[in-house]
């Protein structure tokens, strides 16, 4: 592996921290409060390429590589990890998928308006009984003449109301039977196609999450991606190259807290002196900035296979793990700095403690992470 940043991860933060300081840092907090997803930011973030990283420029795309894709989001998160969720979501779930697994025709009917920013992507799996048991869902898919007939409802999806075009995988089979769902990509509009309820979260409030509800919509088969059948199978290799975003996402929680806990301990002064000299302040430090490395280098592991085409299941499950736990550990120790002045709203902190727990639950929890490398390990 080489372990030097490449030019164009360098030109990318740099871009990115100029875009945030103009367009993300002066209204994030008043988003967060108010649960504003703010459209119009994306379709800024897609003409800077960001919406379609991986998305090869024949079809509009940036076409770059993983390595690319995790500095993107991560450094997006260090400012706001609502907008690097709605991102990494955006392009990892739903534009993936078509590009993954779609066909020709497909690809050119929907990537560039991803790829621009022009839509945004939704993308659906989990359901209200369903969470990591996704092989027992209960919305399907009935064929009738050169259609699917869908009924029923998908939970906790990033851009459930405000998405232009989701991928969902509804049961065509018995359940239980891993080939027995089928992906299919629906554009909003669609007869018996609406949304739920938006949910009232905790963190990452800025990133819309709600229900995507089925009420007899018809669905013609091209609409299907791939093969009837292999929407889990497929769901599954999508899952693991968004560990690798949520690995991304945490990694800019965990920078973003870091950075404004030492900058803090350095203005901070008790004694007569700045919190950093005291042992017990600059020792959480040294831990922070350990797992900070430690979660930077699984990932950049996991996308050098990723962009060799190897299989990263392991890999992504141990960097996604790590990470993610890393940023929740992080984001304490950052409040903790602050003391009182962390429990506030002034400073950074806190907004980045509320943030980080979803890391360890979203795209698979930390449970099924160990699941899935305990599994592995163990053949």
């Amino acid at each position: 592996m080489n372990f030097e940043v490449s030019e164009t991860q360098k030109m990318i933060a740099e871009s990115i921290r100029d875009f945030a300081k103009l367009h993300i840092s002066p209204f994030m907090m008043d988003w967060d409060e108010n649960q504003t997803f703010p459209i119009k930011l994306f379709h800024k973030l897609g003409e800077m390429g960001f919406m379609g990283v991986l998305v090869p420029e024949a079809y509009g795309g940036s076409g770059l590589g993983y390595h690319e894709y995790i500095t993107v989001i991560e450094e997006i998160s260090k400012v706001d990890s609502s907008i690097g969720l709605s991102v990494a979501a955006h392009n990892s779930l739903c534009t993936n998928h078509i590009l993954q697994f779609g066909n020709e025709d497909q690809k050119k009917k929907w990537l560039p308006k991803l790829a621009s920013g022009e839509w945004i992507g939704a993308w659906g799996l989990t359901e209200h009984n369903t969470g990591s048991d996704a092989g027992n869902m209960s919305t399907t898919a009935v064929e009738d003449d050169d259609s699917y007939i869908i009924n029923g409802a998908k939970n906790f999806i990033t851009h459930g109301k405000s998405g232009n075009i989701a991928v969902v995988i509804v049961r065509t089979g018995k359940k239980g039977d891993s080939h027995g769902m089928t992906a299919f990509a629906i554009e909003r509009g669609t007869p018996g196609f609406t949304s739920g309820k938006k949910e009232n979260k905790l963190g990452m409030r800025a990133s819309e999450t709600a229900e995507l509800v089925f009420d007899n919509c018809r669905i013609h088969k091209d609409q299907i991606i791939g093969k009837v059948g292999d929407g889990f199978i497929q769901s599954l290799k999508i899952l693991d190259g968004g560990r690798i975003s949520i690995g991304a996402l945490s990694l800019g929680i965990s920078k973003g807290a870091y950075e404004a806990a030492l900058k803090y301990s350095k203005e901070r002064e008790q004694f007569g002196k700045p919190i950093s000299h005291f042992q017990g302040i600059s020792f959480k430090l040294a831990d922070m900035a350990t797992e900070i490395e430690a979660s930077e280098l699984l990932l950049h592991k996991a996308a050098y296979l990723k962009n060799k085409g190897e299989r990263i299941d392991t890999i992504g499950a141990m960097a996604k793990m790590y990470a993610s736990e890393a940023s929740v550990k992080i984001a304490n120790e950052a409040v903790q700095i602050h003391g009182g002045y962390g429990y506030t709203k002034d400073y950074p902190v806190e907004k980045f403690y509320r943030d980080a727990k979803l890391c360890t639950i979203g795209e698979g929890t930390t449970e099924i992470q160990k699941l899935v490398i305990s599994r592995n390990i163990l053949k």
